[in-house]
């Protein structure tokens, strides 16, 4: 994972240690080398706000006589603390398990749903997916042919159905079949967000009628290649009653990872996936000394 991590985070480190360069050479006093560690992070992606926070923990636990090398590696104390407050274990505890994906189109949900499914999918793990974005018929498409990629069976309605029917139709077939996960991929725009989140709630609502405690987990798919603008998105997804953690989609050497220290920091939610590229193996489970440990080393 942190050989993957380090090629994905590459533009990341490449802002954070120029940085970090020119303060081993310099000769700069504690204010100064703070002041660079902060504006180091806001180029890394880091919001103005999170990077703030981050540098005032570090001026107070540091001494006036400390250096850069301390203050480098209590950053790294700071970082990993503030990705890990938040439990990032991924839970399929139920019997059956149904995990719902929530995002704006575009943000690689379907995608991330296919990549889970692989992940997840075994002999004794049956796994299931639901198309019920019905109002993109490319999202039923792409997620038909993912299915027959990875063997995994899909459960789908036809254009502008109720995206709940083609719920409960998979929790049926679910439950009939004797699968132990479903895995539903959701729309991201349905004319207004009201309706957006009124249609996720009566999803949600019908999945805990069906099958009692599920779902267990609902993951918000955020792009990281949108920096900043991932936490407008999910802003307007905390409307939505649930939301379990994040899965950081796009990390693929193109995006500045510090988006994940503002998105933990101001949604108080965990990441607990992230994809690393197009296929099925592109996917990691998040560690956040891991994920320090690429950005900044």
């Amino acid at each position: 994972m942190l050989g993957t991590l380090r090629e994905k985070l590459g533009r990341t480190r490449q802002a954070i240690r120029q940085k970090f360069e020119e303060l081993l050479r310099g000769n700069k006093t504690q204010d100064e080398i703070l002041g660079e560690l902060e504006e180091a992070l806001i180029l890394a992606d880091v919001s103005l706000a999170t990077s703030g926070k981050i540098i005032a923990a570090l001026r107070s636990r540091s001494r006036p006589t400390d250096g850069f090398p301390v203050l480098e590696e209590r950053l790294k104390e700071e970082l990993v603390g503030l990705l890990g407050q938040y439990d990032p274990e991924f839970r399929l505890d139920g019997d059956p398990s149904i995990v719902l994906m929530v995002g704006v189109n575009g943000g690689g949900k379907t995608t991330a749903l296919a990549k889970l499914a692989y992940r997840i999918n075994a002999p004794d793990r049956k796994v299931m997916m639901a198309a019920a974005d019905t109002f993109r018929a490319a999202a039923q498409e792409q997620l038909t042919l993912w299915g027959k990629k990875l063997g995994v069976p899909v459960i789908r309605g036809q254009y502008g159905a109720d995206p709940a029917s083609v719920v409960f139709d998979a929790v049926q077939s679910l439950k009939a079949q004797r699968f132990q996960v479903l895995l539903v991929d959701t729309a991201g725009r349905i004319h207004t967000n009201t309706n957006l989140m009124n249609e996720l709630e009566k999803i949600k609502r019908i999945i805990g009628r069906e099958v009692p405690g599920a779902p267990q987990e609902i993951l918000l798919v955020l792009d990281s290649s949108i920096g900043q603008n991932a936490l407008i998105q999910a802003r307007e997804f905390l409307k939505f009653s649930g939301i379990s953690g994040i899965f950081l989609t796009k990390l693929d050497g193109t995006a500045k990872g510090g988006s994940a220290l503002s998105i933990v920091d101001e949604l108080h939610l965990p990441i607990k996936f992230l994809g690393t590229g197009e296929t099925e193996h592109d996917l990691e489970a998040f560690s956040p000394a891991q994920f320090v440990e690429a950005m900044l080393s």
